[in-house]
């Protein structure tokens, strides 16, 4: 037997994922950002010490900037610094990249949404969405598709 290659897209190592946000949001396109991190924030996650529940992305001054990712310091952490568990940190992207964001969301009412964390080849990455918010008759009818697919995959099980 040959070994199986990894898929490119899918990206391993994950930290956390946002799952309210496919839930509240139609995801028209992903991106993969870096983002700058301190060292104490390095070591919460590699304890998985984080949460992005309710984290979203600004443009600020033609820079990207994650709000609201809270990573919880760990007890261990150095003394001489006071962690700051949900301050504003810095994705890195490229310009032409910033530029299509900026775009979407000034001129046609997009919003950005952190999807996921996870490393690649040991820096943090964050993949964003370029995202429309859903309406609740939307969330009832992808949660109605979704009990469907389950449904019938039992069936097909059964016979």
């Amino acid at each position: 037997m040959g070994k199986q290659k990894k898929d490119p897209k899918k990206p391993s190592n994950i930290i956390g994922l946002n799952k309210k946000a496919r839930h509240d949001y139609f995801i028209e396109d992903t991106f993969e950002a870096g983002i700058a991190l301190e060292g104490w924030e390095v070591k919460s996650l590699r304890a998985g010490r984080q949460q992005m529940r309710d984290s979203y992305v600004i443009i600020k001054r033609s820079e990207a900037f994650l709000i609201g990712l809270l990573i919880t310091p760990l007890p261990t952490a150095s003394t001489h610094i006071s962690p700051d568990a949900t301050r504003m940190r810095k994705l890195l992207l490229n310009r032409k990249e910033l530029d299509r964001l900026i775009g979407a969301v000034e001129r046609q009412g997009y919003t950005i949404v952190p999807l996921s964390l996870y490393w690649k080849k040991g820096f943090a990455k964050a993949e964003i969405g370029l995202a429309k918010g859903k309406h609740m008759h939307d969330k009832r009818a992808t949660e109605k598709d979704r009990d469907w697919q389950r449904d019938k995959q039992r069936i097909m099980r059964a016979s």
